[in-house]
């Protein structure tokens, strides 16, 4: 069933890439020399290609941790590579720094995220419910939206058409629906779960289409 979500969704992305021959532009304002003629329609297509991955492995991870599933360790790993491919994207734009710090951040996104998993999935099997069991799951929350700051802080410093308040409602709204995501899936409620992943991908793909067309216009023909 995932496998399946993950060719449709690739072959979405395939799809809404657009024909328009508008060229990413030659020096950044940084002390990054942007290589030139880059294409305007690689950079959209690849931007969507890292975030949809991003979200298919994140809902391969959440499914295999809560159906304690064996091949959860193998979507792991590749759901953590991914965090390393998005940094590594802004690299040719920012530099390593920028897409190093990225990476760390987005990896650090992902490990609490799976910290909310666990906890929820605890409370969701407990006999009862305590106090320290809903701490857990509030203390994680608060730190995944806390980790959601920083990278709307990172990405808002390098770009100015990234404003740091359209970014952080953006990644706060990606955390609402994963998180709807894992409680759907810990009801067994699927198919509010399947609606569910409908909406966090196509929210990834404004994700991505605002990464890229910010680049595109920080950098403009010349």
């Amino acid at each position: 069933m995932l496998y399946s979500a993950r060719v449709a969704a690739l072959l979405l992305v395939a799809t809404l890439a657009t024909r328009a021959d508008a060229q990413v532009p030659t020096t950044s304002k940084g002390d990054v020399t942007v290589p030139d003629r880059i294409n305007a329609d690689q950079l959209r297509a690849g931007m969507r290609r890292l975030w949809v991955d991003h979200v298919i492995w994140t809902r391969e991870y959440i499914v295999n941790t809560i159906e304690a599933d064996p091949s959860v360790d193998a979507a792991t790993s590749r759901l953590m590579k991914n965090q390393v491919d998005i940094g590594t994207a802004l690299v040719p734009f920012y530099g390593k720094a920028v897409g190093d710090s990225l990476t760390v951040l987005l990896k650090q996104h992902i490990v609490i995220a799976g910290e909310l998993v666990a906890a929820s999935r605890a409370l969701s099997v407990a006999k009862a419910t305590t106090n320290e069991d809903n701490a857990k799951v509030l203390a994680a929350d608060q730190r995944w939206r806390a980790n959601a700051i920083a990278i709307a802080t990172l990405l808002s410093s390098v770009n100015p058409y990234w404003p740091m308040n359209d970014l952080n409602a953006m990644l706060n709204e990606h955390l609402t629906l994963t998180a709807l995501e894992g409680k759907t899936r810990l009801d067994r409620n699927y198919s509010e779960d399947v609606a569910t992943f409908d909406r966090i991908l196509t929210q990834s793909l404004v994700m991505a289409n605002t990464l890229s067309e910010g680049i595109i216009k920080q950098f403009p023909n010349k």
